[in-house]
């Protein structure tokens, strides 16, 4: 591999192409203007958005509209209901994550992706795992054009020493602060689409109790030819829920609805809330997970900090059992979370094909 200060041909050559050391940053940075794009992240015969069909006005929930204890809320509670049944997917307004706290938290992000390729590669993926900075090889053999750092920050005993710790102290201080708002955040919007769903709040409550949490910074390059890449290829979210934040107001999130692909655009004060499969299966199908992607933009990066929540290792991933009688019975299988976990990575995910893989067949209902 070439050093950080320059990048040749030989660089990604089949033998020579090292992942693990790679920044896509860098090399837009230190191209030429039109350079070629590495084979090692071109895709070819991607689905374009949809030009026939006008793009649909992305469903917009109020938060403090559900914080109101009058027909307001219900009418919002109804609203929330109805887009996750039909969309999966929602920009979150009024959310009340100071906008203090989110310049500081952008700020320290744009700091990251500024240091120096030697001094981000201190937390770099190993071998096995995904947490660290980087990026892993995709089913079809390809890789996402972007430069992520992944990070998982609760349980606390499952954080990498060599991840979250060693942070800049500025950026850890401001993640530490972000990740306290976003778990109150979280936690109440779960609380609303239990209601919605008439769940006992008990049992929803202890899915996610002291769960599994994890946070991604994504840097998305520039591209000068940007159908020629993926920024992140088509998927669900494997989570109960994840809220993302677009830090510098770049769009480039893509949604499947009704079988064509639509852009996303993003409220610059709105968080963007998707529902998980794990959603999607606990609400036996009532509710349901959004496949999505990035693409990229011709001139300038798109940054964002996406928050995963999941449940607890000890819980179990199937549907609620509010919700299963013998009029509706269940549509998933039941697993523990944390074989849901591996399972997840061993399986060539692509598009919402390991939801489909956790859905009872006719033939298991004994049909």
């Amino acid at each position: 591999m070439g050093s950080s200060s320059s990048y040749t041909e030989d660089d990604f050559s089949t033998s020579a192409f090292d992942p693990s050391t790679f920044s896509v940053q860098e090399l837009v940075k230190l191209a030429a203007p039109d350079f070629s794009i590495p084979q090692p992240f071109v895709r070819i015969n991607q689905q374009p958005p949809s030009l026939s069909v006008t793009t649909p006005l992305p469903p917009t929930i109020d938060m403090s509209r559900l914080l109101l204890e009058d027909d307001h809320q219900n009418l919002e509670l109804h609203k929330l209901h109805s887009t996750c049944q039909d969309w999966g997917i929602f920009l979150l307004v009024n959310h009340g994550v100071s906008s203090s706290l989110l310049e500081k938290l952008k700020h320290e992000v744009e700091e990251f992706y500024r240091l120096p390729l030697e001094e981000k590669l201190k937390y770099k993926i190993g071998e096995r795992g995904w947490e660290g900075y980087g990026r892993k090889m995709r089913a079809d053999g390809k890789y996402d054009w972007v430069d992520t750092l992944n990070i998982i920050t609760n349980p606390l005993h499952r954080r990498s020493p060599h991840v979250f710790p060693q942070l800049p102290p500025p950026l850890r201080s401001t993640m530490e602060c972000y990740l306290s708002e976003l778990q109150k955040l979280a936690t109440k919007l779960i609380g609303f689409m239990g209601k919605a769903l008439k769940i006992k709040e008990k049992e929803m409550m202890e899915l996610f109790d002291d769960g599994l949490q994890a946070v991604k910074m994504a840097y998305y390059p520039p591209c000068p030819h940007p159908e020629s890449v993926m920024g992140l290829i088509p998927h669900s979210d494997m989570t109960l829920l994840t809220i993302v934040r677009q830090l510098n107001g770049v769009d480039g999130l893509e949604i499947k609805k009704n079988g064509l692909w639509f852009p996303f655009n993003v409220n610059p004060d709105a968080f963007v809330v998707n529902v998980g499969d794990i959603f999607q299966i606990f609400s036996n199908g009532v509710y349901h997970s959004v496949e999505h992607k990035v693409t990229c933009n011709t001139e300038r990066e798109r940054i964002t900090v996406t928050f995963n929540l999941s449940p607890n290792f000890e819980a179990e991933v199937g549907p609620s059992l509010s919700l299963i009688n013998a009029e509706n019975p269940p549509l998933f299988r039941r697993v523990g979370m944390e074989d849901y976990f591996k399972q997840f990575f061993t399986i060539k995910i692509y598009g919402k094909k390991y939801l489909d893989y956790m859905r009872i067949q006719p033939s298991e209902n004994g049909d």
